[in-house]
């Protein structure tokens, strides 16, 4: 028998078994069981459908890890709306051109962030706008509870088809524009039962939010921990102690973040004397750049938490790999601390490869390199009307698989580890940075002849962009410009976790007899004590 696979049936089964069990832990303070969240879903629903709100259109979430994200999240696709997370921390300027770019109809966003919306409320083609506290920002907006308290939890569930799109996230391109990634019901279904599996989800799970709900619909927990009836603690972001009250007061037993969050708790960690768990034992997933073997002992041996890594991309949902492999990794060995900070295995239902340039898999010597390829029922329907680069993505050392840019070498058990990037990104804290969009910036300066921008490594990030500048004036030694004025230059104009902390002005920038940018030569210099060309942290 064939059942469709839609998300709505996630909150569905909760409510269905677990109605009368407490589903969120909310910031506010208050906590509602799987029949009140659900109500209150419904009742966002019976609004956003009473003013207008269809199937297929694209409404936009941007919200810290409240519990009015999830229920902004399933009011909308129980629509079979479009849910669209944006970034909290873009500019208003990447929201204009997301917002614009996906035809939003509707936006509901946070008290905190909604002020970003409102400078370009007049360029985006969005007509409702829903706060949480409308008396805090300027501008008509409505408000989310009073919202809810208007209307009856009743609305109209269109038919829906697994193969609809039901997701729209955005990530930063290597090139040009940022990029709408489409997933599907079934892609979200299947990679949430995927992550289900993989991270070992119970229905007595505790579940703390670090994770951006926002970053690939928190790596569909906002699905997995729903479906499975367990519990969300929600949060406004990071703080260390907050985190280490909340685990021990609501006995969390699981949570996920990037492995700088980690090296966090642990620099909190080392001056109070703080319980690092509750009644639950703890574990722990990470994924970015690799965590460095010294915070995963610290997590195991001090936290006392069982450390796996992830791997993964937006457009694969985005499991790929996980070091959660237990029978492959010897609890009892001295090398447990190395091998858990691979990018680990494949899960169920999806292939990964790690190919050379004639799309042949390489030998599992531990020193090949190749580029990592994944087919996976997770994987992407492509990016938001954009063809060329879905093409794109899915063409190269081998076509019809996806193609993730970082470049792997692969041990005797299968087991990957990402050593360099074919392509231009950054990955810094868990964020990825387009080092394109920080050169395009830098190029508006007057002061900037030529520049090329890499990672650098950074203990505490993983890595950090940092850029090589030519001055206009030639001259290294004495450039127009300091190191600090290009730091606020950037600034001002991205994202704060996208400026260039690190500036080194030189004479030329190496490059090919055509004038390709070597960016390659730069990497190997600035890397030359690590063991590797991407970050750890």
């Amino acid at each position: 028998m064939e059942v469709p696979l839609l998300v709505t049936d996630f909150l569905d089964r909760a409510r269905k078994y677990y109605g009368d069990e407490e589903a969120i832990v909310a910031t506010t303070g208050e906590r509602f069981t799987y029949e009140e969240f659900g109500d209150r879903a419904d009742r966002l629903s019976a609004a956003l459908q009473e003013r207008g709100i269809e199937k297929g259109d694209r409404i936009a979430v941007l919200d810290p890890n409240t519990h009015y994200h999830l229920e902004a999240a399933y009011g909308i696709m129980q629509l079979g709306a479009i849910h669209a997370p944006l970034n909290y921390r873009l500019t208003p300027d990447d929201y204009e051109y997301m917002l614009t770019d996906a035809g939003v109809k509707a936006i509901y966003a946070d008290y905190e962030y909604a002020e970003k919306i409102e400078a370009i409320r007049e360029e985006v083609p969005t007509e409702t706008f829903i706060t949480n506290d409308a008396d805090a920002v300027e501008g008509d907006w409505e408000e989310f509870d009073e919202l809810l308290e208007g209307v009856e939890p009743e609305y109209e569930r269109p038919e829906m088809s697994e193969d609809e799109i039901i997701t729209i996230n955005y990530t930063s391109g290597t090139t040009g524009d940022p990029k709408g990634v489409c997933r599907t019901h079934r892609t979200e279904a299947l990679h949430a039962q995927l992550v289900t599996i993989h991270h070992e989800i119970t229905d007595d799970d505790v579940y703390l939010w670090t994770l951006p709900m926002f970053h690939v619909n928190g790596w569909g927990h906002i699905y997995a921990i729903t479906g499975m009836g367990a519990k969300h603690v929600c949060t406004r972001g990071v703080d260390p102690e907050g985190i280490f009250t909340n685990i021990a007061e609501e006995d969390v037993s699981f949570l996920c973040c990037a492995p700088t969050v980690l090296s966090m708790l642990g620099e909190y960690y080392e001056d109070h004397d703080i319980a690092t768990e509750g009644d639950n034992p703890m574990r722990v997933t990470a994924a970015g750049a690799a965590s460095p073997e010294a915070v995963i002992e610290m997590v195991e041996e001090e936290f006392g938490w069982h450390f796996r890594h992830l791997y993964g991309a937006t457009e694969t949902g985005p499991l790929i790999s996980t070091s959660s492999t237990r029978r492959l990794i010897d609890e009892d060995s001295d090398e447990r601390f190395s091998l858990k900070k691979r990018q680990g295995i494949a899960p169920l239902g999806t292939v990964v490869d790690v190919v050379d340039e004639d799309g042949e898999v390489v030998p599992w010597d531990d020193e090949t390199i190749g580029e990592v390829v994944v087919k996976g029922n997770q994987v992407m329907e492509g990016y938001w009307e954009k063809p060329e680069e879905t093409e794109e993505a899915f063409s190269g050392r081998r076509d019809g698989w996806f193609h993730t840019g970082d470049l792997a070498v692969v041990n005797a058990e299968g087991m990957l580890s990402i050593q360099d990037r074919d392509k231009d990104i950054i990955i810094s804290g868990g964020e990825n940075i387009s080092s394109i969009e920080l050169e395009d910036t830098l190029f508006d300066h007057d002061a900037v002849g030529d520049v090329a921008v890499i990672p650098s490594p950074s203990e505490k990030w993983g890595e950090t962009p940092k850029a090589f500048v030519v001055p206009a004036n030639g001259d290294p030694e004495n450039p127009p410009v300091s190191a600090e004025e290009l730091t606020k230059f950037t600034r001002e104009r991205l994202a704060g976790y996208k400026v260039v902390r690190r500036v080194e002005f030189v004479d030329e920038l190496p490059k090919t007899a055509t004038g390709k940018i070597q960016k390659f030569e730069l990497r190997e210099e600035e890397w030359e004590d690590e063991d590797r060309l991407v970050g750890e942290g």
